[in-house]
């Protein structure tokens, strides 16, 4: 009996399971037998935190809580929690301030090292750094500044993925006044620079206003000025960066800091890659989802709506369960340790809000929709506060607890009359306590649920998977509120008008939600505006200054553009199909050589090679090799038409000698054979490196080897086998037929870009986690 069958998982959902959540052995054999043992492995190791006696009640507890993907712990926990592994159960971390010296800046270059081995994304505010040209006292030289420092970091986390450990994002933050603030806004222009980190501008109040006023605006670094400028154009350079490249993003520090609960013992100035947790040097983000579609009692009914009681049951045991995880887990360095244990900050969060809203009968981004999210979460954020203290109750305060400052400042000062005075009587164990995650790889798991507070992205879609044997097999992957509709309805019955997609939607309408949620999110959220390619600069712009204005603390878009992709394309890619060359090249004019043009020709026998072949030699360069590889194809006259015969690949790099040899060989002997050959392009372009590929002209390229498919198809295009449109690649169907940009793991082209980071629909893949 399959995975699927056995655990009532559609294939997607099992795949993710067994791939990413399964616990195995180092040879790969099974540990964990289904589900339901992964639940009981997670619950038992959590349940650890508790005394003794009380372990096995609360292991059952736990294992309650996780059943039928009500709560969904982050991917870090599900995969390592009870596997004895020396990992951490945090995601993300924000690392120590960098000092401005040598011996500095590489200790904390180690030190984010040492945090994403154990697969913790890093943030690092590099605004501690002097500016590029700034003396560097008792050497004689200037500073090489901040930018040239976070190329290193760039380097290393490329380092630390082709050495076989777990990519960890990075986030890279510099301060809106900062005297290389131009050249960080200006850094993602170059489509092969930073491509490791997110970057995001540190936006103060000051800045904003001097933006409306159109005033003056200095950079400063440790109190000297280096240069005063306008600041609207400065913000105009972040904003048309953002527009041309999508980065960088923007967080409102200021914002932050004054709404922070512990204004009182910390300034934070960076986030996790993802922008949902602020933190300060050293904190580590701790994240969990309620997944709302999971929630909706009678759906698609008049009578539809959140089980509340359920609800007032989850929160509670949420918190406890995170809570535990901050004592269970591992941490990279001692500091972060250190760090969780004093305040002991969680990140509880939702998921499937979307799914929900559209079982409600409620559209996305109507004033209706985000008066219920903003109940929904409201109910939520005092369970949670509620539960901490009671917790604090039992087990004590966090130990930077000081309650007169507590109460007085940041987020606590809005919350309820009720919810002040239950911590006022207890203390409060988790400082602060909910967070909006990007939840893209464990809602897939969840049975596609909607991802986040993110808008449905795709009511269905098609994924293509690679089997044992070789083959591809099409899959179709439905939206979890979508299936359900239709398992109630009929298979052909029309979705409701409360289902949109992310295509349907204004970027009001995105920030209509976000701001609804906000009030009641004491860290943040980590969301993208998606914004239409066609959508003017100065709407654009207006997207930005709207966030500001209704109380965001950052704001993250996606406009598709040529160095990141499109987040969607419309149409499937044309079969490739050779074609007779509109206009032959000078050799296929030779008068001896030139014939009547014909038809593809499939032959039983190889093509006997002639003494001299017309051909061109490609260089190649690849970012791991420091030779070029150059590729030779030579190209067979027949019947007045070029197509390929046979393909040379070399380098000086030895350590590519064996496979370019068999490489060689290989495809030699499929060109010889004749016929439609252009399905060696396809299968190259579809070869992905677990490491990560590169950027080239603009376009993310998976492998080496998917780049020398894409020098064999544009040579295949230049002496016409092909036509200019006919370009072989991984065709996907997303809401009739639309298509994201390519996955580096699976190569499907089903990567979209939400919540702040890229996720694959098709294989679970996420940037952030």
């Amino acid at each position: 009996m399959s995975v699927t069958e056995r655990h009532d998982l559609d294939p997607i959902s099992a795949e993710i399971w067994d791939m990413k959540y399964r616990f195995k052995r180092p040879d790969g054999a099974a540990v964990d037998a289904t589900v339901e043992a992964s639940w009981q492995r997670v619950a038992k190791a959590v349940a650890e935190a508790e005394k003794p006696a009380e372990r096995a009640r609360w292991a059952r507890e736990f294992e309650g809580l996780l059943k039928d993907y009500r709560f969904l712990p982050a991917g870090r926990i599900l995969s390592g929690a009870g596997t004895a592994r020396t990992v951490t159960l945090f995601n993300c971390f924000v690392m120590g301030r960098i000092e401005d010296s040598l011996s500095g800046i590489f200790d904390a270059l180690k030190e984010a090292a040492l945090t994403m081995q154990q697969g913790g994304g890093v943030g690092m505010d590099f605004s501690t750094i002097r500016p590029k040209g700034a003396a560097v006292k008792g050497v004689g030289a200037d500073a090489s500044g901040p930018l040239s420092f976070m190329d290193v970091w760039d380097a290393m986390c490329r380092t630390i993925m082709s050495a076989g450990s777990r990519r960890g994002a990075m986030m890279g933050t510099l301060r809106c006044d900062h005297p290389d603030i131009e050249d960080f806004i200006a850094a993602k222009a170059d489509p092969k620079r930073l491509r490791m980190f997110n970057l995001s501008v540190l936006v103060t109040d000051d800045f904003m206003k001097a933006v409306k006023a159109d005033s003056d605006w200095p950079l400063v670094f440790a109190g000297q000025t280096y240069k005063t400028i306008r600041a609207r154009p400065l913000w105009d350079q972040i904003m048309r960066s953002t527009y041309d490249y999508a980065e960088p993003g923007v967080i409102f520090i200021d914002r932050i800091n004054a709404l922070n609960n512990l204004s009182y013992c910390e300034t934070i100035q960076a986030t996790n890659p993802c922008g949902e947790q602020p933190l300060p040097p050293y904190g580590a983000c701790l994240l969990g989802s309620i997944n709302l579609a999971a929630l909706v009692s009678d759906p698609f009914t008049e009578q539809a709506r959140l089980d509340e009681a359920e609800l007032a049951r989850l929160v509670p045991l949420a918190v406890r369960f995170m809570d535990n995880v901050v004592d269970v887990s591992n941490y990279p360095l001692p500091e972060q340790r250190r760090e969780a244990l004093a305040k002991r900050r969680i990140g509880l969060g939702i998921t499937g809000l979307a799914d929900a809203l559209a079982m409600c009968g409620l559209r996305y981004g109507s004033d209706e929709a985000s008066a219920r999210a903003k109940d929904w979460m409201a109910g939520i954020e005092r369970h949670a506060y509620l539960a901490s203290a009671a917790l604090a109750a039992e087990k004590g305060a966090f130990p930077l607890y000081d309650a007169e400052a507590y109460l007085a400042g940041g987020h606590v000062k809005g919350l309820g009359p009720d919810i002040k005075a239950a911590i006022a009587r207890t203390g409060i164990r988790n400082a602060l306590l909910t967070s909006i995650a990007p939840t893209g790889t464990i809602s897939l798991f969840a049975g596609n649920v909607s991802s986040g507070i993110e808008p449905i992205f795709s009511v269905a879609y098609e994924r293509k998977v690679l089997q044992p044997n070789g083959e591809r097999v099409t899959q179709k992957v439905v939206d979890y509120a979508a299936r359900l509709w239709r398992g109630l309805k009929g298979a052909d019955a029309p979705l409701p008008s409360s289902f949109v997609t992310v295509n349907d939607l204004e970027p009001h309408e995105h920030l209509v939600m976000q701001a609804a949620i906000q009030p009641h999110i004491d860290s943040s959220i980590s969301k993208t505006i998606n914004c239409p390619p066609d959508l003017s600069f100065e709407a654009f712009k207006a997207v930005y200054l709207e966030a500001y204005d209704r109380g965001l603390k950052g704001c993250t878009t996606f406009r598709p553009n040529e160095v990141t992709g499109a987040v969607l394309s419309l149409g499937e890619p044309a079969k490739a199909e050779p074609v007779q060359a509109a206009l032959p090249l000078e050799a296929v004019r030779d008068p001896v050589l030139h014939a009547e043009p014909g038809e593809v020709v499939y032959m039983k026998q190889p093509l006997a090679r002639h003494e001299v072949l017309p051909g061109f030699t490609y260089k190649l360069k690849w970012a791991d090799s420091d030779h070029a590889i150059y590729i030779t194809i030579n190209d067979i006259l027949q019947d007045g038409r070029r197509r390929p015969f046979e393909i040379f690949i070399n380098s000086k790099n030895m350590e590519h000698f064996a496979w370019t040899v068999a490489l060689t060989r290989m495809i030699s002997a499929v060109f010889r054979r004749g016929g439609d050959v252009s399905f060696v392009v396809e299968e190259l372009k579809a070869v992905f490196d677990p490491r990560g590929g590169q950027w080239m002209d603009g376009r993310y390229v998976p492998s080496l080897l998917a780049a020398i498919g894409g020098v064999i198809e544009r040579h295949m295009i230049d002496t016409g086998f092909l036509k200019p449109d006919a370009k072989p690649g991984l065709a996907l169907a997303v809401n009739d037929q639309q298509r994201g940009a390519q996955c580096p793991r699976c190569g499907e082209a089903t990567l979209v870009f939400q919540e702040g980071c890229a996720t694959c629909l098709s294989c679970g893949y996420s940037k952030c986690s």
